[in-house]
């Protein structure tokens, strides 16, 4: 091999390592976009089932907010409405230090904004169900599932992602991992557990054509 060849070949080979490195600093183990330690994306006011907008200041002096990326199309998601609003009902106390929301980002008719208040009302959702028809808040956050689930700390940066628990069957649940890292956080320690594979339905995201 000429001399020429060898350092094009050491120059690719460099370009994919760098390209690998910076990927694995931006991406966590399972997610595409963060990682566990990264600042999480904020958002501008998005329309939720109570009638409300809400941005990511909103919970500015929550030193914990979990969001829950679902929806109710999914049947994933459906069967953890209970939990999630379980988890909701625990913190929903004016002076709670912990903030539960929910967002959805797919825009078929049955997860419409409409549809979205039809089941907060008929399970009585206790947590604001935010709906971004952009779908810019599920990109940047990399949630891929529904449900999928970011606990943040008071820096906003994110401590835990992934599945909810270990069981998509509630009555074989044995490790909480969002319980886990809420608790965490408010006694100052790092959960043992920071990112695991969220279970359920793809997110819905819209493809967009290249133009020719």
């Amino acid at each position: 091999m000429s001399a020429s060849r060898q350092f094009l070949l050491l120059l690719a080979v460099s370009a994919c390592c760098l390209l690998t490195s910076e990927s694995s600093l931006r991406a966590g183990k399972y997610n595409p976009v963060l990682d566990v330690g990264d600042q999480a994306p904020t958002w501008d006011k998005l329309p939720a089932t109570d009638g409300k907008s809400y941005s990511s200041d909103s919970f500015q002096d929550k030193p914990v907010l979990v969001i829950a990326f679902t929806c109710n199309s999914c049947p994933y998601a459906v069967d953890y409405e209970g939990r999630l609003n379980q988890l909701a009902k625990k913190y929903s106390a004016k002076d709670s230090p912990v903030a539960v929301i929910a967002v959805n980002v797919n825009l078929v008719p049955a997860d419409s904004l409409e549809k979205m208040k039809e089941r907060a009302t008929e399970k009585q959702f206790v947590f604001p169900y935010l709906f971004d028809e952009s779908q810019k808040i599920g990109q940047k956050f990399g949630a891929t599932r529904t449900p999928e689930f970011f606990v943040l700390n008071k820096e906003r940066k994110i401590v835990y992602m992934g599945a909810m628990d270990d069981s998509t069957d509630a009555s074989k649940v044995s490790q909480n991992y969002v319980s886990e890292a809420i608790e965490a956080i408010l006694n100052g320690k790092q959960p043992e557990t920071t990112e695991t594979i969220a279970i359920g339905c793809n997110v819905r995201y819209k493809r967009i054509r290249r133009k020719n």
